[in-house]
């Protein structure tokens, strides 16, 4: 049986991994700057990551929500202590796009209301509200197309006032990426998001914050919309939260109250996943990756900047992206092939960096040297076809 041929793929087969390197078939290896979508928080096969993994295996792997869990509790309590929001309540499930399905259905019961605002290149997942709330209608099925989702564009205060004057009385949420990943890494303002905030309480309306790629530490504080000094009603996680396990979930304030049978989920807070989940958050607070993120992104986005090649180069701590000009319109591909080094990308020459937070120096600046030699090598090309123009 043939696989379902949905993603273009790169021929190459990674058959082990550690800290910020992976190894293909051939023992080849490539530094990792881009984390299998951002998942990858503390490094490949971190060894307590694999610890606690295996020690809940020998005891127990799953049992369905119908019976207590303690190792829920556990990872309750330490997310609430390592993102200061002790008082939210959590909602386990199992990815980024579940999350905000979750999120959106809950904005929906709490105010009774249909209709959702989301932005401009916004990507919120490929299930089916979590789709519709995506600015991308290659992906969106018919399916899947609804009139209760409404698009702004983003970052444009003036646009969303008036938006709010006009509907805000029949919104049930503001659905945001504090910092848009597959759209290209673009930042919301302190204003913008402050002035949702704002808009969200006064219209009795839900602030959904979409952390699942930004989330977790990875911008240089906990939650990217940390940075506003703001609190979300609801926060989504996936992502790096299980460093390659497949776990995710919800952080919802407390004046959002539960109710038996509004939200569940068959493989949502297995024993595993939590283990896997607290594993990531006690390697985050010991190490400090947080502040190691925030630091090493500040160095890395300081040192692309004075190549003075790339222009927008944009993001937080090690959510970095930066638009490639014509002449190396080849870059990634090249990363790839000839540096060895996976990098993301985003639509139409952008490259997107989300390495582990506990990504060294020293391998920052293996990914800078090689970045300095392929531009070294497309200006020799240049040179090259010029003296060949000259000749002829």
């Amino acid at each position: 049986m043939p696989l379902f041929d949905v993603y273009p793929i790169n021929d190459i087969v990674i058959q082990k991994a550690k800290g910020s390197f992976v190894w293909d078939e051939n023992n080849v290896q490539y530094l990792d700057m881009y984390g299998g979508h951002a998942v990858i928080s503390i490094g490949h096969n971190h060894p307590h990551w694999v610890e606690r993994i295996e020690k809940q295996l020998h005891e127990i792997s799953f049992y369905s929500n119908s019976v207590k869990i303690p190792i829920q509790n556990q990872l309750s309590e330490k997310l609430n202590q390592i993102s200061s929001k002790e008082n939210y309540q959590l909602f386990l499930c199992n990815s980024g796009a579940e999350a905000n399905e979750n999120a959106l259905k809950l904005a929906s019961f709490h105010t009774g209301r249909k209709k959702i605002l989301a932005f401009s290149k916004s990507f919120h997942g490929r299930t089916s509200l979590a789709v519709a709330a995506t600015d991308n209608p290659s992906i969106v099925a018919p399916v899947n197309e609804t009139g209760n989702i409404d698009f702004i564009p983003f970052n444009d205060t003036e646009v969303l006032l008036s938006y709010f004057q006009n509907s805000g009385n029949e919104l049930a949420a503001v659905i945001i990426e504090p910092i848009q990943g597959v759209g290209g890494i673009h930042v919301a303002t302190k204003d913008f998001l402050q002035t949702i905030r704002t808009l969200c309480t006064k219209y009795n309306s839900l602030f959904i914050a979409d952390e699942v790629q930004c989330g977790y530490g990875r911008s240089g504080k906990f939650f990217a919309l940390d940075h506003a000094g703001v609190h979300a009603d609801i926060y989504s996680v996936a992502k790096g939260m299980g460093n390659g396990f497949p776990v995710g979930g919800i952080l919802i304030a407390p004046h959002i109250k539960p109710k038996y049978g509004m939200l569940g989920t068959t493989f949502g807070g297995n024993h595993l996943a939590c283990a896997a989940a607290l594993a990531v958050l006690e390697v985050i607070e010991s190490e400090k990756l947080i502040e190691h993120a925030h630091l090493i992104g500040e160095k890395l986005s300081k040192s692309l900047m004075e190549l003075n090649e790339f222009t927008q180069v944009r993001g937080q701590g090690l959510m970095i992206g930066f638009d490639v000009p014509e002449k190396l319109k080849d870059l990634k591909r090249n990363l790839l092939n000839r540096q060895f080094i996976f990098t993301g990308e985003a639509k139409p020459n952008i490259i997107r960096l989300l390495p582990a937070l506990n990504i060294s120096g020293d391998e920052i600046t293996k990914f800078l040297n090689a970045i300095h030699l392929e531009i070294k090598l497309v200006h020799k090309e240049k040179s090259r076809e010029t003296e060949n123009i000259i000749r002829n």
